[in-house]
């Protein structure tokens, strides 16, 4: 018993040495790091340009959106994401509306095929088969582009097939909320087999709309009712955790004030009380008119941000000429100076962010040789809030990457299943953990590697 106390006091001299080792760097992030980590922007060309590079590596951005216009081929399309990897200062999302049809940004215009429309597939084929074959051929398209996010299935119950930006573009599976729940449940498992997280649209339902919110106010009071909500609920209930995108939708039956997107009733009492979700809220584009014709720009990132929106999207990342994620993260950080947002919001958004990304192995691109070795590491370390894991394999290989505590617990799993032989970066966010020594191992057929970490308040 004495010579294992001893060993003991020893371990953890040798920790406290160790935290205050000159040569060792402490990154921290900072609040506006977190900030940023919240915005996700579009841009123009088909190149990453100078300032969404900066963005990206400077500013710590946290995800990129393609459109049609940024895509031209496979070949240049794989060669942007690795150049917006290459870029960032962690690991974004890349992320692309691939729903089939005529919402598809990959087709045969730009290498790829056209697809069919969610109500084709739903109702007119009412086919599984025919489902899965064209989302898991969908899903190869954007785990082969470098995309690790689809803004897509459309959950939406076909309540009026007439309604200008659902119905009348086949974006809709059925007009039977079961059936959209049974349509966007293989959807999403063709896209998670691929490690592509999905984002159900457009929460509290848009289904039943007369306007597009694309183009202004858009009230569905007196059309919506609460089987809408059933296709978010089955979801939820059967451990759907991804992403979910408010619409910019009035509906005076649940907020008599804000639009979906704006309203803490909807996204806070609703979405996260009432029906449990506890994943990633993204907004509709903040630019689209049913929001710019009636709130200002900082008015609605306020009004967003307090309501538990946790990225806000916009469509290009330029402003007047200049960076729009900067002037975001500007607004932010001088409404919470000024107590209009609290901090723990940020913090809030940030960790559900980071946890999503967690799950999801993010490679690093790499034009060097693949590694001779298999290796683990980790930075920062000591690290608060979230420290990246360093994966080297050589070899074609199952694997798990596993968080333990002192005690030898199990806290974490970051990742478990087939590792390719190249680098990978997977960051581990310790939110609401306690401090102290934690334990990360990467375990194959081959290796069983473990390196310490030390979680700082």
């Amino acid at each position: 018993m004495r010579a294992s106390y001893k060993k003991l006091i020893s371990f953890f001299l040798f920790s406290a040495l160790l935290f205050f080792h000159p040569s060792i760097i402490f990154t921290q992030i900072t609040l506006r790091d977190k900030i940023a980590q919240m915005i996700m922007v579009g841009f123009s060309g088909t190149k990453l340009d100078d300032s969404l590079t900066v963005d990206l590596s400077q500013r710590n951005l946290g995800g990129v959106i393609l459109f049609g216009w940024n895509c031209d081929n496979p070949v240049q399309i794989q060669t942007l994401t690795a150049k917006i990897r290459d870029a960032a200062k962690t690991p974004p999302f890349i992320a692309i509306d691939q729903e089939g049809g005529k919402v598809a940004r990959l087709n045969a215009g730009n290498g790829f095929r056209n697809s069919y429309t969610a109500y084709e597939i739903g109702t007119m084929f009412n086919s599984a088969d025919t489902a899965e074959t064209q989302a898991r051929t969908m899903a190869s398209w954007l785990a082969e582009s470098g995309i690790n996010l689809n803004l897509a299935p459309v959950v939406d119950v076909n309540v009026y097939p007439q309604s200008p930006a659902i119905g009348a573009l086949g974006r809709s599976f059925s007009a039977d909320p079961a059936e959209v729940s049974r349509y966007a449940a293989l959807f999403i498992e063709e896209f998670h087999k691929k490690n592509v997280i999905c984002t159900l649209k457009h929460f509290p339902g848009h289904g039943s709309a007369r306007n597009d919110s694309h183009l202004g106010f858009t009230d569905v009071t007196n059309t919506w009712t609460e089987s809408e909500l059933l296709p978010y609920q089955n979801l939820i209930a059967a451990g759907y955790n991804d992403m979910i995108m408010a619409g910019h939708l009035f509906n005076a039956t649940i907020d008599s004030l804000y639009p979906a997107s704006l309203s803490y009733k909807t996204i806070t009492g609703l979405l996260r009380q009432k029906l449990n979700f506890t994943g990633v809220v993204v907004s509709d584009a903040m630019f689209m008119r049913a929001v710019s014709d009636n709130y200002g720009f900082e008015e609605a990132i306020e009004l967003a941000i307090r309501a538990g929106t946790d990225i806000l999207l916009y469509v290009t990342n330029l402003k007047d000429g200049l960076s729009l994620p900067l002037r975001v993260i500007n607004c932010i950080e001088q409404k919470i100076q000024d107590g209009v947002i609290p901090e723990s919001r940020i913090d809030e958004s940030f960790h559900r962010i980071m946890k999503l990304k967690n799950i999801y192995l993010q490679e690093i691109t790499t034009t060097g040789k693949v590694p001779t070795l298999f290796d683990l590491r980790t930075y920062p370390n000591p690290f608060r809030d979230v420290a990246t894991i360093y994966l080297e394999i050589p070899v074609a290989t199952a694997g798990s990457i596993v968080i333990y505590n002192l005690l030898g617990r199990q806290v974490a799993v970051l990742y478990e299943g087939e590792l390719r032989p190249q680098k990978y970066a997977i960051n581990f966010s310790a939110f609401k953990r306690a401090p102290g020594i934690y334990f990360v191992r990467l375990k194959t057929d081959q290796v069983s590697l473990v390196r310490k970490m030390l979680l700082t308040q």
